[in-house]
């Protein structure tokens, strides 16, 4: 468990319904940078407290356990959320998504299908 003081700094919702929140916080010890890393990307609890946290209440904390798998998307969703973005920002001459996708997918498909032996 990583437990540092922060500032919550901003808070801002993004699509899809998520959240982006930011912190910012003093100089990390060598440990608690080598906690930050090691997380990085994961998923986890976040708690704020403006009042440091008392030993029965961190010790509750660390004892919490995750009963549920977060949702992720599969590569299948990924991929097309991706070709989505690049369809918005580049169309190709292509005024419907759908058609798109089926262009660039048949294009991915031909790629590793020329790679087979």
């Amino acid at each position: 468990m990583l437990l540092i003081p922060a500032i919550l700094e901003s808070v801002r919702s993004l699509k899809e319904r998520t959240w982006k929140v930011m912190f910012a916080t003093k100089e990390l010890t060598p440990e608690q940078a080598a906690s930050m890393n090691e997380n990085l990307g994961q998923f986890g609890y976040l708690a704020f407290k403006r009042d440091e946290f008392k030993t029965e209440e961190i010790k509750l904390i660390d004892d919490l356990k995750a009963d549920f798998e977060i949702e992720k998307k599969t590569p299948g969703q990924r991929l097309r959320t991706v070709l989505y973005k690049n369809w918005e920002q580049k169309n190709e001459g292509y005024k419907e998504f759908p058609r798109y996708y089926e262009f660039r997918m048949e294009k991915i498909i031909e790629h590793f299908k020329a790679k087979l032996d």
